[in-house]
């Protein structure tokens, strides 16, 4: 099944069978060993992921645009040129991978509605820079992911589209706002995709989902060829099943991009070189929660002290601290509702909540205000890091609502509630500091849980290596989902 006869390779005349699910589960980076090795091609992988996406996504509701017939026509070249080439050097590290791209992100001649349903038809007529970084990379685009409404939300149900649903249990969310992202991944219908995380939009859809989410340090990874207009707190990242991949994603998206308004040196190493370095005994601070906010859910607690123990055995040093975000609250929502305004969409295509958010009508004066208010706190807080390498803390203070769980609230409600939900996630987009969420648990529903790694200012490094060591040595095993896996 998933050999072509017409490979010039005598080792394909002893293909290595496998379940076609399990397949759809393999790790990112195995694929492209599989189809570097002509185990498989192109074009049956990209196949077997349409197939699934057929099946599955009506229930799902992960993907907006499903790019068919692109996808296997470019399949088909990837595999041709796989046939005609005489060794397999040199080859893009995703050679022939399928993925999916983020609808607030522009991959050219596909739809861009960024979740509005007034925008279905509006074609994008360029490639965002991290989407130009992936196709050079080798992938396969299969389509764009849901989102919530501009991105706002840390749920993604926008109006006049079906609801991103969570593969482990279908009546909760997957979160957001990449949440159609983190649910394709989790369903097994792409291997790898890419989000973006303004306030946790990673890192909650990875952490709902079972995944691993990488929230890069601030000028990691290049917005081109767009501006930025939320000074910084918003930046593409990579969603994976395992820590290799995330950070063999990172790799190929990181990188300066001319005009770019901030940017980092590269690492000294690759990110998927650290994945097989020991990370050194660390200096820890954790919390279970993130001052000011004190409630958090006890399995979340529970989850924390779980990896607290671990670190330990690690040899790593643990003590339990955390700065508080007080100050970074007020400004930060302020200049997250001027996104709405900054859209330039009219009220009467925009959800309640998104248009309460632009009635607040806010000055120029009061944005310059929080973006200042929001530097003040942001110094406060990147100077804890300088007496601890990495801070553990919760991604969200409990586990994923149910769809549709808040949708007859008052926006100032459902405001509230958001806030009370993400609280451990905004503060380090307001600071640029990088963080990695990773699986550590399932709760009685089957719902995974997720931890929060932060790190100091451009050290993904750091937090790539103590990741990896906390995968290799959780006891946690993931099963795939029930709900896609007949």
């Amino acid at each position: 099944m998933f050999i072509r006869d017409s490979y010039d390779d005598d080792s394909c005349n002893h293909p290595h069978t496998m379940n076609s699910v399990d397949l759809a589960f393999t790790p990112a980076l195995d694929l492209a060993q599989l189809i570097s090795d002509r185990t498989i091609s192109p074009l049956e992988l990209t196949q077997l992921y349409l197939e699934r996406i057929e099946r599955y996504n009506p229930q799902l509701g992960s993907f907006f645009f499903i790019a068919a017939e692109t996808a296997i026509q470019e399949a088909k070249e990837k595999t041709e040129q796989l046939i005609h080439s005489s060794n397999s050097n040199g080859l893009p590290p995703f050679f022939g991978v399928p993925t999916a791209i983020k609808d607030l992100n522009a991959v050219a001649k596909m739809p861009i509605s960024y979740g509005v349903a007034a925008l279905k038809e509006n074609i994008a007529s360029y490639d965002d820079g991290v989407t130009l970084r992936m196709k050079e990379a080798g992938f396969i685009i299969l389509g764009k992911t849901a989102t919530s409404q501009l991105g706002s939300f840390p749920f993604t149900e926008p109006p006049g589209f079906p609801p991103a649903r969570n593969p482990w249990h279908l009546d909760y969310t997957p979160g957001g706002s990449s949440g159609g992202s983190a649910a394709a991944v989790a369903a097994g219908l792409c291997a790898i995709a890419q989000g973006s995380d303004g306030g946790g939009s990673v890192r909650g859809p990875a952490a709902c989902c079972g995944l691993v989410g990488i929230k890069p340090a601030r000028g990691r990874v290049s917005h081109a060829p767009v501006g930025d207009y939320q000074s910084g707190i918003s930046t593409n990242g990579p969603l994976a099943r395992t820590v290799a991949d995330a950070a063999a994603l990172l790799d190929v998206m990181s990188g300066y991009i001319t005009g770019d308004p901030y940017w980092l040196p590269s690492p000294d190493i690759s990110f998927s070189e650290a994945t097989k370095q020991m990370s050194p005994p660390l200096k820890i601070a954790f919390c279970d929660h993130i001052p000011p906010f004190t409630h958090s859910e006890t399995i979340v607690k529970e989850t924390i002290q779980k990896t607290v123990h671990l670190l330990e055995s690690f040899g790593h040093s643990l003590e339990m601290k955390c700065p508080s975000v007080e100050t970074l609250i007020e400004p930060f929502t302020l200049i997250w509702q001027s996104a709405i305004s900054a859209s330039g969409l009219p009220s009467t295509v925009l959800s309640p909540l998104n248009g309460w958010f632009k009635e607040q009508e806010i000055t120029a004066g009061e944005y310059l205000r929080a973006v200042h208010q929001l530097q003040i706190g942001s110094r406060h807080l990147v100077a804890f890091f300088d007496n601890y390498d990495v801070l553990l803390l919760p991604v969200y203070l409990h586990q994923p609502i149910k769809v549709g769980q808040w949708k007859d609230l008052s926006p100032q409600e459902t405001l509230e509630k958001i806030i009370n939900w993400i609280a451990p996630c905004p503060a380090f987009n307001a600071s640029g500091l990088p963080a990695i969420t990773l699986p550590m648990a399932q709760d009685e529903k089957g719902l995974p849980i997720g931890i929060q790694l932060v790190g100091k200012p451009a050290d993904e490094l750091t937090l790539i290596r103590l990741a990896a060591q906390l995968e290799k040595g959780n006891n946690l095993s993931l099963s795939i989902p029930s709900s896609v896996k007949d």
